[in-house]
């Protein structure tokens, strides 16, 4: 029996509905921090690089999780790794609840990340593994509207709770995801996948060289980032020397898989402007709160969410091409728009981010559909988790590239040529940027993807 084919519909039904709910905490518990550093730091006198580690040392070990999970599932019950999983979630939160000072809140962040790096490797390997091509983007589009809803309340949630309550609250909050176990348990079957000996030295190389250099960017510092190649370097030799490695070279021979995920680097770094750029550019330009800013990009993440099930229903009707089709023309419709009315009242920049946060699910949608295509049964867990790991990658590289670009303040060219020696000139410069960069995406998919991998097969992975 295929695999797709050994939960019944009911079943597959509520096991999306419960990952779709446990995706909205872990996206909120990714980003409502960002609110709360503030008060964070005021309760314990940090300083800023300090807070800044209650944000990083979380991504960093979640996106490493992501790839390690991905492995694991290849290999073990995916509902025992998503209970282990959960359960290391749990304590982190309790941890970080009750934590006394810094370090502690650190602690329990870590462990929050090394727990709840199982659901974005779940969140693609569950639509991936148990639905057929034809039905799986309803199922991708049921997990991104569970990932952007959690985006679009963190911000407000955090707000709340840090204000009227205490920002320890944040950390109970995500004590609710322990309520899901008991569902998995139930919904999930007991398929094992290949058991094979686990290359834990590769594992700890490709963590080490992922940890390293998201700390090269994130600090700008050259010393990570030559360490950082050097440890990728090694981590390269050894998968290749060895008869069972953590990540089978094979994967990277697939030239559609391979493709792909360079089309989704690039997506998902230009995606990452939104939350990014956005609160900066209301605040500095229309002189809002941040709490207001992120009123004003409420709307935007709420109709990704209601429309990314409507994303996934295009891409079973229409093929994964005309969903990307749709997304690259969200994202230039938005960026075009920001860069030519940049400064414009702010419920002007709402009714654009709405074509942006739209875009950036369907995006999303129409790669993780994609590459799921060109997986072979036995590669779906690593596969999904370097897609994921991608993602994070291309967030703090953009993130870096993004900020060095703001950080120069006598701006002397203009690629928007309707405006020039104003306020926004920065920004505007940026925004006609990431619209550059769309129309490349949509090239190298529609020409060399589309043409290489669906319309001549999807190559598998031995």
């Amino acid at each position: 029996m295929d695999v797709a084919d050994q939960l019944t519909k009911d079943k597959k039904d509520k096991l999306m509905l419960v990952l779709s709910f446990t995706l909205i905490f872990s996206s909120m518990n990714a980003t409502m921090f960002n609110v709360a550093l503030p008060a964070i730091s005021t309760e314990f006198s940090l300083h800023a690089s300090q807070a800044s580690w209650i944000i990083t040392s979380y991504m960093i070990v979640y996106a490493i999780g992501a790839v390690i999970y991905g492995k694991l599932a290849d290999q073990f019950k995916l509902k025992n790794i998503l209970t282990i999983g959960l359960i290391f979630f749990a304590v982190g939160s309790i941890v970080g609840f009750f934590a006394a000072n810094y370090w502690f809140i650190i602690i329990g962040r870590v462990l929050q990340a090394m727990g709840a790096a199982v659901l974005p490797a779940s969140s693609m390997i569950i639509p991936t593994r148990y639905f057929s091509a034809e039905t799986r983007g309803r199922a991708l589009g049921m997990t991104s509207a569970g990932l952007a809803f959690g985006v679009a309340i963190g911000p407000i949630v955090a707000g709340f709770l840090t204000t009227c309550l205490h920002w320890k609250y944040l950390f109970g909050i995500s004590l609710l995801t322990i309520t899901t176990i008991p569902f998995y348990r139930q919904y999930l079957d007991d398929e094992v996948g290949t058991p094979s000996k686990i290359d834990f030295l590769g594992a700890f190389l490709l963590a080490l060289s992922i940890a390293v250099l998201l700390l090269a960017i994130s600090t700008a510092n050259l010393i990570y980032l030559l360490g950082g190649i050097v440890c990728l370097a090694v981590f390269i030799i050894r998968i290749t020397r060895i008869t069972n490695p953590f990540i089978q070279p094979a994967l990277f021979r697939n030239s559609g898989y391979s493709i792909a995920l360079i089309i989704y680097a690039l997506g998902a770094g230009i995606g990452f402007a939104l939350p990014y750029l956005t609160p900066l550019v209301l605040i500095e330009l229309n002189h809002l709160t941040a709490f207001q800013s992120g009123l004003y990009m409420f709307p935007g993440a709420v109709a990704a969410a209601l429309l990314a099930r409507t994303g996934g229903k295009i891409a079973d009707i229409r093929g994964n091409s005309f969903l990307a089709f749709l997304a690259t023309s969200c994202f230039f419709i938005c960026f075009c728009s920001l860069a030519l009315m940049i400064g414009a009242p702010a419920y002007f920049i709402t009714c654009f981010l709405i074509f942006g946060y739209v875009g950036q699910t369907f995006f999303q949608l129409a790669m993780a559909n994609t590459i799921s295509q060109t997986l072979a049964r036995n590669q779906t867990g690593v596969g999904m988790g370097l897609f994921m790991l991608v993602n994070f990658v291309a967030s703090s590289t953009a993130t870096a590239l993004m900020g060095a670009a703001l950080s120069k303040n006598n701006t002397t060219v203009y690629f928007n040529f309707l405006f020039f020696q104003f306020a926004g000139a920065k920004y505007s410069n940026i925004y006609c940027v990431l619209a550059i960069i769309v129309v490349l995406i949509a090239i190298i998919y529609s020409i060399v993807l589309r043409t290489k991998v669906i319309n001549k097969g999807k190559k598998k992975v031995a």
